[in-house]
C-alpha cells in the first residue's frame, strides 16, 4: 500500500462515487488519508468522505470529517455545507445555520444557500415556538396540580398530559430544564395518592433511557426518599415508585435504549457507587419496621430482578456478593419472621416466599465452593446466635429461618437441618403446649419433607412427629398444617397405601374439613391456602376427587383463591385439577409383573371404580361446567416467579384433558383457553410444551381459527404444531397437529407462508408417505391446501426430486380420502405450473393408468378432480393434448361428455366437454353430435 498513490485513490474514490458505490468510495479516501502528507489534499479527501457519510446515512461522521476539513481550509465552502447538512439531520440547526450563513457570506448569489437558510430560519423559528409553548404548556399543568382550588376534571387532566410529555424525549427535556423536578417533588409532598402517582409516572417517563437524566434525578430526589415513598402502604404508589427506581437502575446498567452524542456522556460519573446505594437501601428496607408489607415485596422484587446475573457467562457477580457480605441476615430475618407474634415486621403473603426466591438466586449465582461456603457459614452463624434453649421465641426464628432456607436453596437447608441443636429444637417445639411452636414445627417438618432422598431424619422421625401434634392439638389451623406435612410425607415417601394410612382410614372425612376451611372466608388466606394444599394430596384418593368436583362452592372458591399470586396456591390447584382429571402419567400394569408381585405377597395397587374413563368424563364436565377454564387462564397469567414451570405443566396436562372431548372445545375456546395454551407450548419444561401443543392442536384440528385465536394470535400457533411432526410424538400427536395444520393452511396465504417458514414442509412429505392410512391421509389432506401457495409450487417444479412422483402415485391409492387428497393436490399444482404437467407424464409410467382411473371413479368429487387435471395436461400443451387423444382418455371424455345434462354431475360432464372442446381447438379430433 505504501507504493500507491494517493491521487491515484482519490480518483479511484471518484469513480466509486459517481457509482454510487459509497462504500467503496470512502474505503478509497480512508486509505488515501493514510497515506498523504499534503494538508490541502488532506482537506480534499475528508470533505469527500464527507460526501460518502452524507449518503450513507452517518451523519455523526460527515459533521467530523468535514469539521476535519474545515481545520485545515476555514473557507471550504463545500466542507462548509456538508457539514451545514449533516447537523441539520442530527437536530442542530443552529449550528447548521451558522455554516448555511457563511457559505452564503462567501457566494451571495448562491441560490441553493439563500434557500437553505430560508428554511432552516424557519425550522428554528418552528422549533422555539414549539419549545416556548411547551414551556408554556409545563408551567400550565403544574400550576392548575399545584393550586388547591383547581377543579378536580382539570387536575386529572393536566396530570395524565404530564405524564404523557414525560415519555416525550422533547416534553421530558423541557419539564428537567424548567425546574420540573422539583415541581414534581411538590406535587409528591401533597399527600394526595392522584398528584403523587402522576408525578412518579413522569418521573419514569423522564429517566427512561436517558442515563444522565436518571442520574440527576436519582441524586436530585434522593434515594432515602424514593425508598419511603416504596414503603407507603398504598398497593397503586408502592409498585408506581417501584418501577421509577428500575427505570433508573435500568439505565445506571446501561440498559437505557437512547444513543448519546457528544458531551452528555461526560456528564454521567460512574454508576457503580449509585448502585451500591441503592442496594443498600433495599437491604436496609427489608428491617426496617417502617416499611409497609407491600414496600418489603417491591424491595424484594428489585433485588431478585437486578442482583443475580441474567447471563451466567457474564464472570461478573460481585453484586451478589455485595448482598451476601451486607445484606444476607437480613433475608434471612425476613424469612425468620412468624406472623402470630407481636414483634413481627409488616408482611403480605408472599414476602416470606419471596425472601426464599432470593436466597436462592443468590446461592446459584455463586461461582464456586469457597463462594458457597462463606453464604453457608454466614447462615449457620446467624441461626445458631438465635438457638436458645432457655429463649422459646428466640429459637422459633431460628427454626423458621431454616424453613425458609429449605424453601429456597434446598442443599443448603439440608445442611442447616444437620447443624447441632437445630433437630433436637425441632422435637422440643414438636413436644410444646404453645400453639406457635407447633405450627413452626409442623411448617419445618413440612418443608424438610420436600426431597426425602436427602432428610433422612424426616423420613425416620417426621411422620411420628406430625402424628403426634395431629392427634394432640386442639387447634384446627395446626391440624390441618399437620395433614399436609403427611399427606406430603406420604405422597413422596413412595408408599402405595400411603394416605389412607396416614389419614387413619378417613381420607374422605379429612378432604371434607378442607373443603370447609376453603369455603370459610372469614378464616385468613394463608390457613385456606394449606386447605388447598392438603386438598391437592388428597384428591390422589378417586371417592375425595369425585365428591370434590361435585362441590361447586368449593370449586369456585379454589378458583377464587388460584387468582393470588401465591406460588403454593397456584401448584396446589393445578395439582389438584391434575388429580380430578386424571391427566397424570400412569405406568401400564404388565399382567405377569402383577402375577409375580401377587405370588411374593407384595401390595399391587389396582385401580379405583372411579378412576374409570366413565368418571374422569364426568368430572372433567363438571369442571367445565364451573368455569375452570377461566380460573387456568388467570392463573397462566402470573408472573414467572410465581408460575413455575412445574406449574406450567399441570395446567398444560389439565388442559388437555378438558380438550379430549371434541364437544368440549368450544366452551374452552370461550372461555380464553385458546390464547393460555400458547404461552404453556412455548415456555417450561419438555413434557409441559409436548401436552400443551398436543391440546392446541385438538383446538386447532375442529376450530374456525379466527374464533380460536384472533387477529395475530393464529401465527403463534403454528409452531406448537409443527413441532408434534416428528417421531419421538405418538401418532394421535401427530395426527392432529396435521389436522390443525390442514384447518390453518386452508385460511390464507399468509398461514401458509407461516408454516412453510416453520419447516414443516419435509415433515408433511414424510407422513404423506407412512404407512399409517390417517396419518398419510391428513398429510396429504394438508398438502393439498399447501400447494396454493408458490413457494410450495416452486418445490414441486424444482429439479431432482420425488415430491410430483409422490403425489400421482398417491392419487392410484385403495384409500378414497387420501386420492380425493392428492387428486385435490395435483389438480391446483397442474393448474398454476404448466412445467408440472409435462413433468407429471414423465415421473412415473403409471401417470396414465392412474389418470384413467381417476376420471372413471365412483366417488364424485374424486373423478372431476380427475378431469380437471386431464384439461390441465390438455390446455398446457399442444403435445401434450395430443398424447391424451391418443390414449383411452379419449373414450373416457367422449364418454362422459356425451351424457345427457344432469344437475347432480354437470360440472363432471362440463369438465369432460371442455376437455373436449380444447381438442377441437386444436384440431386434434373433429367436433361430434351426442346422441
Amino acid at each position: 500500500l505504501a507504493q500507491v498513490d494517493p491521487i491515484q485513490l482519490k480518483e479511484e474514490g471518484n469513480k466509486y462515487f459517481q457509482a454510487s458505490d459509497y462504500e467503496k468510495a470512502a474505503q478509497s479516501y480512508t486509505q488515501a488519508i493514510k497515506l498523504s502528507k499534503d494538508k490541502a489534499l488532506q482537506a480534499v479527501l475528508y470533505r469527500n468522505r464527507a460526501a460518502c457519510f452524507l449518503k450513507k446515512e452517518e451523519y455523526a461522521k460527515a459533521a467530523s470529517d468535514a469539521s476535519r476539513a474545515i481545520d485545515i481550509n476555514s473557507s471550504d465552502i463545500k466542507a462548509l455545507y456538508r457539514r451545514s447538512q449533516a447537523l441539520e439531520k442530527l437536530g442542530k440547526l443552529d449550528q447548521a445555520f451558522k455554516d448555511a450563513q457563511k457559505c452564503a457570506t462567501i457566494e451571495p448569489r448562491n441560490k441553493n444557500f439563500q434557500e437553505t437558510l430560508r428554511r432552516l430560519g424557519a425550522d428554528i423559528q418552528e422549533k422555539l415556538r414549539i419549545q416556548f409553548s411547551t414551556d408554556l404548556r409545563v408551567q400550565k399543568m403544574f400550576e392548575i396540580l399545584l393550586d388547591e382550588n383547581s377543579e378536580k376534571e382539570k387536575r386529572e387532566k393536566a396530570a395524565n398530559n404530564l405524564i404523557v410529555l414525560g415519555r416525550e424525549e422533547a416534553g421530558a427535556e423541557r419539564i428537567f430544564q424548567n425546574n420540573g423536578v422539583s415541581l414534581l417533588l411538590q406535587l409528591i409532598e401533597t399527600k394526595n395518592a392522584e398528584l403523587i402517582l402522576a408525578a412518579v409516572r413522569t418521573l419514569s417517563g423522564m429517566c427512561t433511557g436517558h442515563k444522565a437524566r436518571a442520574t440527576a434525578i436519582l441524586h436530585y430526589l434522593g434515594i432515602d426518599s424514593i425508598c419511603m415513598w416504596m414503603s407507603v402502604d398504598n398497593e397503586e404508589i408502592s409498585l408506581a415508585v417501584c418501577n421509577l427506581l428500575q427505570t433508573i437502575t435500568d439505565c445506571l446498567l446501561g440498559q437505557g435504549k437512547e444513543e448519546q452524542h457528544g458531551k452528555e456522556e461526560a456528564v454521567v460519573l460512574d454508576t457503580k457507587k449509585d448502585l451500591r446505594m441503592i442496594t443498600t437501601r433495599l437491604l436496609d428496607m427489608l428491617v426496617s419496621k417502617k416499611v409497609s408489607g407491600q414496600g418489603r415485596d417491591r424491595a424484594l422484587n428489585l433485588l431478585n430482578k437486578n442482583i443475580p446475573r441474567k447471563d451466567l457467562k457474564d464472570h461478573d457477580n460481585s453484586r451478589t456478593i455485595f448482598v451476601i457480605d451486607n445484606g444476607l441476615k437480613k433475608i434471612l430475618k425476613v424469612v425468620g419472621q412468624i406472623p402470630e407474634m407481636p414483634d413481627c415486621l409488616p408482611l403480605t403473603e408472599n414476602t416470606q416466599l419471596t425472601a426464599s426466591i432470593l436466597l436462592n438466586k443468590l446461592y446459584d449465582d455463586l461461582r464456586c465452593d469457597p463462594e458457597r461456603d462463606n453464604y453457608r457459614v454466614i447462615c449457620e452463624e446467624y441461626i445458631k446466635s438465635k438457638i436458645d434453649p432457655q429463649n422459646m421465641d428466640k429459637t422459633l426464628h431460628a427454626i423458621q429461618m431454616v424453613s425458609g432456607v429449605l424453601q429456597g436453596p434446598f442443599d443448603l437447608g439440608n445442611k442447616l437441618l444437620g447443624m447441632k441443636g437445630v433437630m433436637e429444637m425441632m422435637v422440643a417445639l414438636c413436644g410444646s403446649e404453645r400453639e406457635i411452636d407447633q405450627l413452626v414445627a409442623v411448617e419445618a417438618l413440612i418443608h424438610a419433607s420436600t426431597k426425602l432422598s436427602r432428610a433422612t431424619f424426616i423420613i425416620s422421625n417426621g411422620v411420628t412427629l406430625l402424628k403426634e401434634i395431629y392427634k394432640k392439638t386442639k387447634n384446627e389451623k395446626i391440624k390441618i398444617r399437620a395433614l399436609v406435612g403427611l399427606c406430603k410425607l406420604g405422597s413422596a415417601g413412595g408408599t402405595d397405601y400411603g394416605l389412607r394410612q396416614f389419614a387413619e382410614g378417613s381420607t374422605e372425612k379429612l378432604a371434607r374439613q378442607c373443603r370447609k376451611w376453603l369455603c370459610n372466608t372469614s378464616i385468613d388466606a394463608r390457613t385456606r391456602k394449606w386447605a388447598v394444599e392438603g386438598l391437592a394430596y388428597l384428591t390422589l384418593d378417586a371417592d375425595v376427587k369425585d365428591d370434590f368436583v361435585e362441590d361447586e362452592q368449593a370449586l369456585q372458591a379454589m378458583f377464587e383463591l388460584a387468582k393470588m399470586s401465591d406460588k403454593t396456591i397456584l401448584y396446589s390447584v393445578a395439582s389438584a385439577l391434575v388429580n380430578c382429571t386424571n391427566s397424570y402419567d400412569t405406568k401400564e400394569l404388565v399382567p405377569e409383573l402383577v402375577q409375580l408381585a401377587k405370588f411374593s405377597k407384595q401390595h399391587v395397587p389396582e385401580e379405583h371404580p372411579k378412576d374409570k374413563k366413565d368418571f374422569v368424563v364426568k368430572r372433567v364436565k363438571r369442571l367445565l361446567k364451573a368455569g375452570v377454564v377461566s380460573a387456568l387462564a388467570c392463573m397462566v397469567k402470573a408472573d414467572s416467579a410465581i408460575l413455575t414451570d412445574q406449574s406450567k405443566e399441570l395446567i398444560a396436562r389439565v388442559f388437555l384433558a378438558l380438550c379430549e372431548d371434541p364437544k368440549d372445545r368450544g366452551t374452552v375456546i370461550a372461555q380464553g383457553g385458546g390464547k393460555a395454551l400458547i404461552p404453556l407450548a412455548v415456555e417450561g419444561t419438555d413434557v409441559g410444551k409436548i401436552k400443551a401443543s398436543h391440546a392446541l392442536a385438538k383446538i386447532a384440528a375442529i376450530s374456525n381459527p379466527d374464533i380460536a385465536f384472533p387477529g395475530e394470535r393464529v401465527y403463534e400457533v403454528v409452531r406448537p404444531l409443527v413441532s408434534l411432526l416428528n417421531t419421538e410424538r405418538d401418532g394421535l400427536q401427530n395426527y392432529e397437529a396435521l389436522l390443525g395444520l390442514t384447518n390453518f393452511s386452508g385460511r390464507s396465504d399468509k398461514l401458509r407462508m407461516k408454516i412453510v417458514k416453520e419447516k414443516a414442509l419435509p415433515d408433511i412429505e414424510n407422513y404423506m408417505f407412512e404407512n399409517h392410512d390417517q396419518l398419510r391421509q391428513a398429510a396429504t389432506e394438508c398438502m393439498c391446501n399447501l400447494v396454493v401457495n408458490k413457494e410450495v409450487q416452486e418445490r414441486f417444479v424444482a429439479d431432482g426430486n420425488d415430491r410430483l412422483k409422490l403425489v400421482v402415485l398417491l392419487c392410484g391409492e385403495d384409500d378414497e380420502k387420501v386420492q380425493r387428497a392428492a387428486a385435490g393436490a395435483l389438480a391446483m399444482l397442474t393448474a398454476a405450473q404448466k412445467k408440472l404437467c409435462s413433468k407429471m407424464t414423465e415421473v412415473t409410467t403409471q401417470w396414465l393408468e392412474i389418470l384413467q382411473r381417476l376420471c372413471l371413479h365412483d366417488n364424485m368429487e374424486v373423478q372431476h378432480r380427475g378431469l380437471v387435471i386431464t384439461f390441465n395436461l390438455i390446455s398446457a400443451d399442444k403435445e401434450l393434448a395430443k398424447k391424451v387423444v391418443e390414449t383411452e382418455l379419449l373414450e373416457i371424455l367422449t364418454f362422459i361428455g356425451k351424457q345427457e345434462d344432469d344437475p347432480k354431475k354437470q360440472h363432471i360432464i362440463n369438465a369432460a366437454r371442455d376437455c373436449l372442446t380444447k381438442c377441437m381447438d386444436y384440431g386434434l379430433i373433429k367436433p361430434l353430435s351426442r346422441a
